[in-house]
């Protein structure tokens, strides 16, 4: 089978740095913190009372006001995305032919605040449940709403494999298009985890970061301080077409999304494998994909989510993987500055990279302080400034709990 091209030919976003796609390039080239303290609940009481939470979201401008209430954060999230994603890609939806699109979603947790009031307020006084609670809560309805909503009728699932879920859905978007099953995708991922059941769980595992006194430093990627990360929320999403379907419409074209790659660790529930076996198998296999060499590569935006053993692991895979080439990459975690989207983090991340292409510049890892000595200091994490660089090839690493692994390849056309 002769596979087909796939560009990017819209992207949306709403993320604890701004509620549109150039609200969040401008912040994060210029090196912003979304982190601050919790609003969303009471955690005073809490060992983490800090978050990066979206800032002024309005639902109102994607959903109709009587069915907002219908909807969990997480889909919320999605609508606006996926919205800005469309407008943005310029799509005559009165003419595409909706057998020919498909949504292919991620989301680790989905409604897991709905989750939580409804068994908070579960008891014998009021033995019920809204009638919501199943539809709001379950991971795929955010893809399953997007479609109904434009009468997308191709491909429509939700992958769920913890922090790599949206870069599952969109390498699962990526290949129905690559194999013609498709002619045009939205993907991406959404997660609401700025929550009671999601800070206190996240918390028990010590793995959030319990720097409380000062919020917006508490994500130090690769910093020999760092103590856990700081829980995000929000979406991405993307439209993905076939080349020649992009180039007959004249459609904008971000890049070239070139390959994907998936490997497990097979290591550990929640730790990932310390010699980074799997996360280097995932990068080559993603190399192979795009059919292009090591060398080739530009920039990687890492996992970097500031925890202990996970800052330690990604570097040792990266040179494993492009040996003396490791020196000559731009590397960054713009989880220092977005926090950690769980399960959108590859679709934030991913956008990342299409920005940092189009601009020519490698976003920062900020809160960089100290050098952590099991660290190479000789790979350039990009700490704290951004830099100018022209970037033809660009990489995203997404890595989650049980040890699924996801990496991305995108390329300038």
């Amino acid at each position: 089978m002769e596979l087909k091209r796939v560009v990017i030919t819209g992207v949306g976003t709403v993320n604890p740095l701004g509620n549109s796609v150039q609200e969040y390039w401008e912040n994060l080239k210029d090196g912003v913190s979304g982190a601050g303290p919790i609003t969303h609940f009471d955690a005073s009481n809490f060992p983490t009372r800090f978050a990066c939470e979206i800032k002024n979201f309005d639902p109102l401008l994607y959903i109709e006001k009587k069915e907002v209430r219908k909807h969990d954060k997480y889909t919320q999230y999605a609508f606006a995305s996926s919205a800005q994603a469309i407008e943005d890609s310029q799509l005559d939806l009165e003419t595409v032919d909706g057998d020919r699109v498909g949504v292919i979603w991620g989301a680790g947790i989905g409604g897991l605040e709905t989750f939580f009031q409804e068994v908070r307020d579960f008891s014998p006084d009021r033995p019920r449940f809204s009638p919501f609670f199943i539809p709001k809560m379950i991971a795929n309805i955010a893809g399953g709403l997007i479609s109904i909503k434009y009468g997308f009728r191709g491909p429509n699932y939700t992958t769920v494999s913890a922090c790599a879920s949206a870069s599952h859905a969109l390498i699962d978007a990526f290949n129905m298009i690559r194999m013609g099953k498709a002619d045009l995708m939205i993907s991406g991922g959404s997660e609401a985890g700025v929550n009671e059941a999601g800070v206190a769980g996240f918390s028990s595992m010590r793995a959030l970061s319990a720097r409380n006194d000062d919020p917006k430093t508490g994500s130090r990627p690769f910093d020999k301080d760092r103590d856990g990360f700081v829980i995000a929320e929000g979406s991405a999403a993307f439209v993905l077409e076939e080349y020649e379907h992009a180039i007959k419409r004249g459609a904008k074209i971000y890049a070239e999304f070139a390959g994907g790659g998936m490997s497990s660790d097979a290591f550990h529930m929640t730790a990932p494998d310390p010699d980074g076996r799997g996360a280097s198998l995932v990068m080559k296999w993603a190399l192979e994909d795009a059919g292009l060499q090591v060398g080739d590569v530009d920039y990687i935006n890492v996992h970097g989510t500031s925890t202990p053993l996970g800052d330690i692991a990604e570097p040792k895979a990266i040179l494993k993987t492009f040996g003396e080439h490791a020196y000559k990459l731009s590397i960054s975690s713009t989880k220092s500055m977005t926090g950690h989207l769980l399960g959108a983090a590859g679709a934030v991340e991913g956008l990342a990279c299409l920005l940092a292409m189009q601009n020519s510049i490698v976003p920062p890892t900020i809160n960089h302080f100290t050098d952590d000595p099991e660290i190479d200091s000789r790979l350039d994490f990009t700490f704290n400034k951004a830099k100018q660089r022209v970037i033809n090839i660009a990489i995203s690493n997404t890595f989650g709990f049980g040890g699924h692994n996801a990496t991305l390849v995108f390329k300038k056309l």
